[in-house]
């Protein structure tokens, strides 16, 4: 037992590894950026191998400490399920969430200071993309993508099938009371999303007019932005809408929705591996509000 290491410094190692930085590892475990670094250089000394390669900008496990992770992880993983098994979960620690900008900011952090307060313990990491195949520098808990469900990277599990409707100012739609009066309004569009109002106006029976005055934006925020600053009409998701038409931003002139044609799905890297309590529960919450 006394070539066994500190069972913190086994912590701080699988954490840093995990994340990709001592800062974030500090985070997640409660503790200062020196005393991660103290834990693994302890570590180190004690197995008497670097465990990681340092450089200013870069953190990367070497070869044996990748043929260590495993088993670290492992044991940890048995400890903590064992722990939780005999005495009861304790759900504590960060979980690293990630999801495309609109839906982080629309949906996600509108709802999100509820559920931290019904689960205090929890501690939550948002990170945003506006699109889905960004690379990241840390590794995240929950991948949440906007897509057709094809990634290399990982397997999709459908969170929720998505809708998109019109959103504009409480002034502006009540000019708005059929379809064919969008014929005659600026109409706002998101780059990637091209097709939106073709697609829309095909629902409706109408064919949109070549020259149709139009601003293109880049992501759903900016169309929000425009929309509520009477520019056009967007057109968002549907819960995102209904959101904002609850808080008395913006108005649904029409309920006329269509298929977003892309859906939101949970990425995962290892579809088998165990993941904290924590994390389950994050995602368990995010399927309620995203379904």
């Amino acid at each position: 037992m006394s070539s066994l290491p500190n069972l913190m410094w086994l912590r701080s190692f699988e954490t840093t590894a995990r994340l990709g930085s001592f800062t974030a590892a500090a985070d997640e475990l409660g503790l200062t950026q020196a005393a991660i670094s103290t834990h693994i250089r302890n570590l180190e000394s004690q197995l008497g191998h670097a465990l990681f390669l340092r450089s200013t900008r870069n953190l990367a496990l070497t070869e044996i400490g990748k043929a260590y992770l495993p088993s670290v992880r492992k044991a940890i993983d048995e400890l903590s399920l064992s722990t939780a098994g005999l005495f009861g979960a304790r759900q504590t620690g960060t979980v690293t969430l990630r999801a495309p900008i609109s839906t982080t900011v629309l949906v996600v952090a509108p709802q999100l200071p509820t559920f931290l307060e019904q689960h205090p313990t929890i501690k939550v990491r948002l990170l945003s993309a506006i699109w889905a195949e960004t690379v990241l520098e840390t590794e995240v808990d929950i991948d949440i993508r906007l897509g057709i469900g094809k990634w290399s990277d990982g397997h999709a599990d459908l969170l929720a099938k998505d809708t998109i409707i019109p959103v504009c100012t409480p002034s502006l739609a009540e000019t708005i009371d059929t379809p064919a009066a969008l014929l005659a309004t600026p109409l706002i569009h998101i780059l990637g999303f091209e097709d939106h109002w073709d697609r829309y106006f095909e629902e409706c029976d109408l064919e949109r007019p070549k020259g149709q005055r139009r601003v293109t934006v880049d992501t759903t925020l900016a169309a929000v932005e425009l929309a509520a600053a009477g520019a056009g009409v967007a057109l968002i998701l549907e819960r995102a809408a209904i959101r904002l038409e609850e808080a008395g931003r913006l108005k649904i002139p029409l309920d006329i929705r269509i298929p977003l044609g892309q859906d939101h799905y949970l990425v995962e890297r290892d579809h088998s591996a165990r993941t904290r309590p924590e994390v389950e529960t994050v995602k368990d919450w995010l399927r309620s509000i995203l379904t």
